[in-house]
């Protein structure tokens, strides 16, 4: 039961989840908590069930961040936050795209506002572009790979609100992920293709300002580009139901 809230889940991924796989301090009495990522809001690694999962809460950034915090005006169920990312990842995840599996998501509603918060599938041996880029420069077949999934993307009419060299994941043998789709969208073509992609030069240019020259170069951004360039072909999702479970 989620007192002033609910819960939406995947059924075939997590059958038996409660309020209190969302509460960081009774996972942690519980030795639930694997790691912590500090950002905006920390993201925390989850051992569940025999499974690994990533916990993110929500909360806003910049002024709005400083005087609400983790406070959303509530409009209704189904424009929450949590909600719509979750629907949107399980949508991109059974469309095949590299995402991580969404799990759960919950929101709690205290009167014209909510909090809120997301499970998802914790992707194995990955990266963060940006902590790979301090580690050491890339290869040119890296960059072409970054550019090509984000063309796929892009091509299905993917929008990443905020696409940047945090929110690109690298694996093994050149596999490329994306993750964090909090306001992403499904648009026709347009634009905002361009604007993912101004916003992801700028986060490199941020990231590798203080690091060697050779960590991103004129040259790696064409790489990406001669990526980007090659269309996968595909054609526009269309939004799907989820099999899924909504518990309250």
């Amino acid at each position: 039961m989620i007192t002033g809230g609910a819960m939406l889940y995947d059924a075939s991924r997590a059958g038996n989840l409660t309020p209190a796989s969302f509460d960081v301090a009774a996972l942690s009495a519980r030795g639930e908590i694997e790691g912590v990522a500090r950002g905006r809001g920390n993201t925390y690694f989850v051992a569940c069930q025999g499974r690994h999962w990533v916990l993110r809460h929500y909360r806003r950034g910049g002024l709005m961040g400083r005087m609400r915090g983790d406070r959303y005006l509530w409009r209704g169920e189904p424009t929450t936050r949590p909600f719509l990312e979750w629907q949107l990842t399980y949508h991109l995840h059974r469309a095949g795209l590299p995402v991580p599996a969404p799990i759960a998501a919950r929101y709690e509603q205290h009167g014209m506002s909510y909090r809120g918060d997301i499970l998802t599938e914790r992707l194995p041996e990955v990266i963060s572009l940006a902590d790979g880029l301090k580690v050491g420069a890339l290869s040119v077949l890296n960059w072409i790979a970054i550019g090509r999934c984000i063309r796929r993307f892009h091509d299905l009419g993917v929008c990443h609100a905020d696409l940047n060299a945090h929110n690109v994941m690298l694996g093994r043998a050149d596999e490329v992920f994306l993750i964090d789709f909090d306001r992403g969208s499904l648009r026709g073509p347009g634009f905002w293709r361009d604007g993912n992609l101004v916003r992801l030069r700028r986060s490199l240019e941020k990231v590798c300002y203080a690091l060697p020259e050779d960590r991103f170069t004129e040259a790696d951004w064409h790489g990406l580009l001669d990526g980007y360039r090659e269309s996968s072909g595909s054609r526009t999702l269309r939004p799907r139901l989820p099999t899924s479970g909504v518990a309250r």
